[in-house]
């Protein structure tokens, strides 16, 4: 049954608070939805109880990818200086000037996101929302002296409240010496050292960003390798790459406990080999995971529950409704296979707007949705992963490279790699995984790659250009087709 389909006659159409759709959370994920269903000729209501734009905009995506880039510039620096003869000095890093740059960026765009809604007549409403039934929401603490609001959508109703950083028992962030994800960018000043807890991507970046500006780091990741998710090739040469530029990488090890000080914070640690040892540092950032958020929304006034972990379950991924025809759930409200990234949620929220105006729209195809650590080198990667293709049973052929085999490579000399998994036998491409410097500018070729289901010599046909880096992937692909210029 469509959720356009569904029976609206418990709504008051003649209620100056009634819209076709109310979407609760003004993120990557509730803002998309809201655009694309006003642009399908929806009237829409977006409850927001903080700025539009949510975690990704304000602190998470945009201004970390901002300040990785002032890291770059620091490193290309020190690059400059030591490979390329060029006589460079940095004096210092002025950070309250860089802190002003990343501001004027997160700013601008949170004003094109406000622009963009007004424009489409998405009309935002500002406040905490709470579930009454299943097509009625009371928004309270709006700032103005109108009280509560009540609101109820004909068509249907879109949960995008998005996630919070976890935390760990006991070490409670105070935003100084004890950080997550959601601070660690706003506390105040450059530490000299940094003990991040967390090798995943969100840890990785943080790492390589106080690293590149001058810390001691130390990156502890409970698992037997880092970005665990990833193919172990990546985890390989990533944490090659963090060593090389002095982070002392740490998988396989656990926090036992953690003594916050005047001057910083010591951490117990038990090491992959059962070695207990302590280590200090300025500061500690928590990079464990993000837990999602529904505090206050009373998710069971409309019939629904989320699971152990919290996260709203659909019935229909297809759709991405949950059980309670005409209420979808878009971004990191989300559980798995969704993953938590903006570009997934961008992703959602087309295909719940489209479904709530009846327009045909495709599932997402999460197995082809990019995945990017921006850290440097970075990695980006698209698919299955070797050990993962062949868990789901299927016969594989992998081929890689490292960039260094191509000039580009050698021009940039961070190392890195491409690494192509297929089916044997010059069957289907089923992932590529990418290491590098600027990786995740090339992964887009890839994710078409194998969101078409196409095979080597379907790639192996297209000239890549010389010199570049991608021009590396192109031979990976001509090699697997049987036509490699560089096989050994």
């Amino acid at each position: 049954m469509n959720s356009s389909d569904v029976n609206s006659s418990d709504v008051n159409s003649s209620d100056v608070n009634s819209s076709d759709v109310i979407v609760i959370g003004g993120g990557t994920g509730g803002y998309s939805t809201a655009l694309r269903a006003a642009a399908l000729g929806l009237d829409v209501v977006l409850v927001e109880r903080d700025k539009v734009g949510g975690t990704c905009l304000h602190r998470g995506c945009i201004p970390s990818k901002a300040m990785l880039h002032a890291a770059e510039l620091v490193d290309g620096i020190a690059e400059a200086r030591e490979r390329w003869g060029v006589k460079a000095t940095l004096d210092a890093v002025d950070w309250p000037a860089l802190v002003a740059t990343r501001d004027d960026i997160v700013a601008r765009n949170h004003r094109g996101v406000e622009a963009h809604l007004a424009h489409a007549g998405v009309r935002v409403v500002r406040g905490s929302a709470r579930l009454t039934g299943p097509r009625s929401v009371r928004v309270e603490g709006d700032g103005t002296d109108q009280g509560a609001q009540d609101f109820t959508a004909r068509r249907g109703l879109v949960l995008a409240t998005g996630s919070r950083p976890r935390t760990l028992p006991g070490l409670e962030p105070d935003g100084r010496r004890v950080v997550t994800s959601d601070d660690a960018l706003f506390a105040p000043g450059l530490p000299a050292s940094v003990l991040v807890l967390g090798g995943g991507a969100i840890g990785v970046e943080y790492a390589s960003f106080h690293r590149s500006l001058g810390a001691e780091v130390t990156l502890v990741e409970a698992a037997d390798r880092i970005v665990p998710p990833e193919d172990a090739d990546v985890s390989r040469h990533l944490t090659r790459g963090l060593k090389k530029r002095g982070i002392d990488v740490r998988a396989g090890a656990r926090l036992l406990d953690a003594e916050v000080l005047d001057d910083g914070v010591r951490a117990r640690l038990r090491t992959a080999r059962g070695e207990t040892v302590t280590v200090g540092a300025e500061r500690l950032l928590i990079a464990v995971g993000r837990a999602p958020v529904t505090d206050g929304l009373d998710v069971a006034a409309a019939g629904l529950a989320t699971d152990e972990r919290g996260f709203v379950v659909p019935a229909d991924w297809d759709r991405l409704e949950t059980a309670v025809p005409g209420v979808h759930v878009v971004g990191d409200l989300l559980p798995p296979p969704s993953l938590g990234l903006a570009h997934a949620s961008f992703a959602e929220g087309l295909l719940v707007a489209e479904t709530l105006a009846g327009v045909p729209s495709l599932p997402v195809d999460y197995a082809a949705v990019p995945r990017v650590t921006y850290s440097s080198p970075q990695t980006a990667a698209v698919g299955l992963s070797e050990a993962d293709a062949r868990a789901r049973g299927h016969e594989v052929e992998a081929d890689s490279m490292p960039l260094t085999a191509v000039a580009k490579g050698m021009v940039h000399g961070q190392g890195g790699m491409v690494k192509v998994v297929t089916e044997a036998r010059g069957g289907r491409v089923l992932g590529v995984h990418l290491v590098g410097p600027h990786v995740s500018e090339m992964i887009a070729e890839s994710q078409l790659v194998v969101g078409w289901d196409a095979e080597p010599s379907d790639v192996a046909r297209h000239v890549h250009p010389h010199p570049t880096l991608s021009e590396a992937v192109g031979e990976v692909f001509l090699t697997l087709a049987g036509r490699g210029l560089h096989q050994q």
